[in-house]
């Protein structure tokens, strides 16, 4: 085998750089003239900034952050569970069947917030309700249970 009989693996260069001008990509080999990107090891490592203070090292690191270890909850108000009949059940399943939350984003459960109105007696079944909620809930005649 030859070095002109090699052919392309598919992701290989079509051309080889350098080797003379009649190729196209001869003498400088399409780095241009001169300068730090000319050169064999040339270019600057990832987040180099010519020399200035990298903005990772102009940012403040201090403190804790909860953000990682945070409940995160579903939210949902009062008038979202106006949709169901009287006398039903309402879980995250159910409440995910009737495309009010999105079952993959129920990360640590669903909290019920008192905004709106509610006249019918539900059975609601959540991992958090405010006070509000609870209140008309039960106003309404149904049940907040915590699950």
């Amino acid at each position: 085998m030859k070095i002109n009989e090699i052919t392309s693996a598919g992701n290989a260069k079509a051309y080889r750089k350098g080797r003379g001008v009649g190729s196209g990509n001869g003498k400088t080999g399409g780095r241009g003239h001169k300068g730090q990107n000319a050169r064999s090891g040339g270019g600057v490592r990832p987040g180099f900034e010519g020399g200035q203070m990298p903005l990772y090292r102009r940012l403040p690191k201090r403190g804790f952050n909860n953000k990682r270890f945070a409940a995160c909850y579903v939210e949902i108000n009062v008038d979202d569970l106006e949709k169901f009949e009287n006398g039903a059940e309402v879980t995250a399943e159910i409440l995910a069947d009737a495309g009010i939350i999105s079952l993959p984003k129920v990360n640590d459960g669903v909290k019920v917030l008192g905004n709106g109105e509610l006249s019918k007696k539900l059975t609601v079944k959540a991992v958090k309700f405010t006070a509000s909620a609870k209140e008309k809930i039960e106003k309404a005649g149904g049940t907040a249970e915590e699950v």
